[in-house]
């Protein structure tokens, strides 16, 4: 489980400069840009905030998002 100390400063990498990038973290084990949907897998308590990742699953809805989160 992530502290959510670390979660207030955490962003989507691909979103913070121009937006705020801010994450949601859904059933501990995805992190969901608020601004542009990408999805980032949590594996081990430890976040995969890749880009290319997150974009594997942005069209992914919420709901279908697998728990827990795959291996890359």
């Amino acid at each position: 489980m992530l502290s959510q100390d670390f979660l207030d400063i955490l962003r989507c990498p691909a979103c913070v400069r121009e937006k705020e990038g801010l994450l949601e973290y859904y059933r501990e084990a995805w992190l969901i840009c608020q601004d542009c949907g990408r999805k980032y897998p949590v594996k081990d308590d430890i976040p995969v905030m890749l880009i290319d990742v997150g974009d594997k699953w942005a069209k992914t809805a919420k709901a279908d998002l697998p728990v827990p989160a795959p291996a890359e």
